[in-house]
């Protein structure tokens, strides 16, 4: 398998739609009667593993191309790829399901909730593994960057699924005071473990000095420092941060719609150029 874009595309596309289904959960718990914002999580979330399973079956030199290796994924538990497939051939399906019976207005199990809950935990988690398990790459291989996309997972699929509250149910969204505080707490929470990993990774060996220094000085600098950082981080941190924790009001104009929209666009951006530039930046190792 080639580790680019569809990889990365794969890996953004799995989290969100862990985060969407956690979000969604979120929702129902906390907010009852805040039913669009429920179902879009449960409807994002099928749709987007199941783009990102069809990327991961079309990536170059493998998939498709080579149909036996989905066979061979399943016959080896001890490999953190064949985990991921068992823990996407269960969540898969309750979210699925979860998305079918709010389609069809019918009342979710807790129980089935609880199971899809416990395994987009595990899909989120397994994102990170799955790189980890190359040891050839600093950037890759160490503890925190598990942790670091199952940060980013949950503030993608709450920042998908907000755009839908925003867009289709704005003034419920904007009473929304919990949801609100924990995306600009996940924004700074992957700020400092993101910062965390680098510090570690760059400090660790001349290859993963090399590998950071391409993302903060080098080729990556631009779309690191002005998509990950501002745009995916910095961003949606100040504009959400500022009514919630500054002002304390709600806020109707139009102006502040149009920011909300920029930030959480911010946050689904920064969150795929993350992924991309995690599997970029170390590829060029191969080759030193």
């Amino acid at each position: 398998m080639i580790w680019g874009p569809m990889i990365a595309w794969y890996l953004f596309l799995a989290g969100a739609s862990a985060g969407a289904f956690l979000t969604a959960a979120f929702v129902e718990a906390k907010y009852p009667d805040s039913n669009k914002m429920r179902i879009a999580g449960r409807i994002i979330a099928p749709v987007f593993v199941g783009i990102g399973l069809l990327m991961l079956m079309l990536d170059a030199e493998a998939g498709l191309m080579n149909p036996l290796r989905f066979f061979y994924l399943i016959s080896n538990p001890g490999s953190v790829m064949t985990l991921g497939v068992y823990f996407i051939c269960i969540y898969m399906p309750v979210a699925l399901v979860v998305a079918l019976l709010e389609i069809l207005k019918k009342k979710v199990p807790k129980w089935l909730t609880w199971i899809g809950i416990v395994f987009a935990f595990a899909v989120a988690a397994y994102t990170g593994f799955l790189l980890g398990v190359v040891k050839t790459f600093p950037l890759w291989n160490n503890a925190i960057l598990p942790i670091l996309f199952v940060v980013s997972a949950l503030s993608a699929g709450l920042a998908a699924t907000s755009l839908v509250g925003l867009v289709t149910d704005r003034e419920k969204f904007e009473h929304m005071w919990l949801v609100k505080k924990s995306h600009v707490i996940l924004s700074a929470v992957e700020l400092v473990i993101l910062f965390t990993m680098l510090v570690i990774v760059h400090t660790g060996s001349s290859a993963g000095a090399a590998t950071v220094d391409s993302l903060i000085a080098g080729q990556y600098a631009l779309p690191f420092w002005a998509g990950t950082i501002l745009l995916g981080l910095v961003a949606p941190f100040l504009i959400e941060g500022y009514p919630v924790f500054i002002t304390k009001r709600v806020e109707t104009s139009t102006t502040s719609l149009v920011l909300s929209v920029i930030g959480e666009s911010g946050v689904l951006i920064g969150g795929f150029l993350l992924r991309l530039l995690v599997v970029l930046a170390a590829l060029p190792l191969v080759f030193v």
